[in-house]
């Protein structure tokens, strides 16, 4: 549970391999540990010049806050930026993502803009094959109107959540295995894309892919009432149980981490995603309700339809930046609560008090 080295060391239960990759700054790190390991002290040394986070603290605040969740499961991972250094909670266990895999998805159309193989001034006309279901706007709207720019879908996609969008962006980027591919080039672990939207958010409830004919939520959930419950029941267990479209807490850090530090997109690209991101309209009562006044928060949530009570995911992910300047990564994850949604964001906004009361 309790990370004390830089994110970049190795770092695994036993029997499992980690795979690492080092930059300049991790390489010192682990040198340094490594120097201080050969002369008996325990404790590795980390490059931050910021208080080193409250480890205690930690275990004691999240784990009442997780017995609190119960009986759903919480994952959660925080980590300081400057210096790598983090603490997760169940951080290798893989959690359902819903609308987060928009944040990777939005990173790699624009390192395909970056290698110039994406225009974001390109127009795409949606048709009736292309509607994914709610939340969507762009599907709402449709036929009234059919034609967007590759920016248009990106900002829905990432800042409004738009799964219409984001399945749009996602076949013209290649689909999911590409965004998953590009990930794993990258050294990101443990996060991968590898379904639609279309696909994914029916297949959780036992039904087919989306189909126009349900377009909007009063025709999507007439659809849904048609599954019988028990079956409805068994999809969303399955969905949670599922690795695929998935993350652990600590491969969100990482990714989190590779986009703060810019190895994954331009830097322009990166202040791009960072302010669409702090932008986003979605999930301001979780985490961002407990930060501080005067702190930013560039964050994606991301939650699954509560059917019969349970609810597969509600997450939210991103990096917050204090007044002071001092930025962190957070990642939160809960699964298979069947607490009301005010009770679930109450939760998450006492994770955010209690990563701010833990960076000291």
């Amino acid at each position: 549970m309790v990370r004390l080295q830089s994110f970049g060391a190795t770092s695994a239960s036993p029997g499992r391999k980690t795979a690492t990759r080092l930059g300049r700054r991790e390489l010192l790190i682990a040198g340094a540990s490594l120097a201080l390991a050969a002369c008996g002290r325990s404790q590795p040394l980390t490059a931050s010049r910021t208080p080193r986070l409250d480890m205690k603290r930690l275990a004691n605040e999240v784990g009442a806050l997780a017995q609190r969740a119960l009986p759903g499961v919480l994952g959660f991972g925080l980590m300081n930026l400057e210096s790598g250094e983090f603490w997760d909670r169940l951080g290798d266990r893989h959690f359902p993502m819903m609308s987060v895999f928009k944040l990777p998805l939005g990173a790699y159309a624009l390192s395909e803009a970056d290698a110039g193989r994406l225009s974001l001034a390109e127009t795409i006309t949606i048709t009736g094959e292309d509607l994914s279901p709610p939340l969507s706007p762009i599907a709402d709207a449709w036929p009234g109107r059919t034609t967007y720019t590759v920016g248009e879908l990106f900002t829905a996609a990432v800042s409004n959540s738009d799964n219409t969008a984001a399945d749009v962006l996602m076949r013209r980027v290649g689909g999911p295995g590409a965004v998953s591919g590009w990930l794993q080039a990258k050294g990101v672990d443990e996060v991968r894309v590898d379904r639609y939207e279309r696909e994914l958010s029916p297949n959780a409830l036992g039904m087919a892919s989306f189909r126009a004919a349900w377009k909007g939520a009063a025709a999507f959930d007439a659809a849904v009432a048609t599954v019988p419950p028990a079956q409805r029941h068994a999809a969303t267990l399955a969905y949670m149980a599922d690795p695929k479209d998935s993350a652990t807490p600590r491969g969100m850090l990482g990714l989190l981490r590779k986009l703060d530090e810019g190895s994954l997109i331009s830097a322009a690209s990166t202040r791009k995603l960072l302010l669409t991101l702090q932008g986003t309209p979605r999930g301001v009562d979780r985490i961002r309700a407990g930060l501080p006044k005067g702190a930013s928060f560039a964050h994606k949530p991301g939650t699954s339809a509560t059917d019969q009570g349970l609810t597969a995911a509600f997450n939210d992910v991103g990096i917050f930046t204090l007044p002071d300047r001092r930025s962190y990564a957070i990642a939160a994850f809960l699964t298979g609560s069947t607490s009301p949604e005010r009770d679930r964001a109450a939760l998450f906004a006492d994770l955010g008090r209690t990563a701010v009361r833990s960076v000291g």
